[in-house]
């Protein structure tokens, strides 16, 4: 099939995941929305999964009544620091749905705070679910997968795991943390087909970056791709900050099979924030 321009303005294979299951965690809002839109696009049958059911049922109304969209989109609730509930989920919806062929950890949370007045409880949260979560939900899956013969995983992770950032220090370790967990699984899987990735966004125009804005949203946007001397924080050399469905083409590319030799890698999608350093 030729390729058709998305809605988006991006070149979308309208039957590259035909059929496909893809579990996408964190689905209820910004880049795991965007993801599950992508990959509607692609024609995956997605199960969009969040901890809040509200956004969800909302998201699979918007698809559902879409005439562009390209497959199904199935909403689960589900809290991914329960390894319980994650099991029982991926048993549901293999069942209702059929095998995962996608999974993708997008649930994320971010607390703020310079280490010295970081509370036990942030710091436990943070990783519970940016570390603990991916590992609740790839082991899930990845078992499954890799008794089948493939599969591909993607972790959305952050630049923050690469590049020291002031007041992110729990974010940060936990985004570093589940991007080593999940290029090790990508190494104990890669003989059993299943590929597993790292897409690293930077700074992105979420509910999540506009919470760290305090005042005017395009003086804050301004000064995120200027940078802050004060914060040894570099700018954006694109221009621009980054839309939640420039993360999302990026992910669908790498669980595609036009990355079908690809797996361990970490994929930053930041304008060149960090300067790949």
């Amino acid at each position: 099939m030729p390729n058709v321009a998305g809605r988006r303005g991006f070149s979308v294979q309208q039957s590259e995941l035909a059929g496909t299951v893809a579990l996408v965690t964190g689905a209820g809002q910004g880049i795991g929305a965007a993801v599950t839109r992508a990959l509607v696009d692609a024609g995956a049958v997605v199960a969009a999964a969040d901890r809040n059911p509200g956004p969800l049922a909302v998201l699979a109304d918007e698809l559902s009544g879409r005439p562009d969209a390209h497959g199904p989109v199935h909403p689960y609730t589900l809290d991914v620091t329960d390894a319980a509930a994650v099991e029982s989920t991926v048993d549901l919806i293999e069942r209702q749905l059929g095998p995962v062929g996608i999974l993708v950890n997008v649930a994320g949370i971010l607390r703020v705070a310079p280490v010295v007045e970081l509370g036990d409880q942030d710091w436990a949260d943070t990783f519970a679910v940016n570390t603990t979560g991916v590992f609740h939900t790839s082991r899930a899956v990845g078992r499954r997968m890799a008794e089948r013969g493939g599969g591909a995983i993607v972790t959305v992770g952050s630049n923050a795991a690469g590049v020291p950032r002031t007041g992110m220090a729990a974010y940060a370790a936990s985004k570093a943390a589940a991007t080593m967990f999940t290029r090790c699984l990508g190494l104990e899987l890669g003989r059993s087909g299943v590929r597993c990735n790292i897409v690293s966004p930077g700074s992105t125009d979420t509910d999540m970056q506009r919470a760290l804005w305090q005042d005017d949203a395009a003086a804050a946007e301004r000064r995120v791709i200027d940078g802050d001397l004060a914060g040894y924080r570099t700018g954006i050399p694109l221009g621009r900050i980054a839309r939640p469905a420039d993360i999302a083409e990026a992910v669908a590319f790498l669980v595609s099979d036009r990355a079908r030799h690809i797996t361990m890698h970490d994929l930053y999608v930041d304008g060149g924030a960090t300067l790949r350093a």
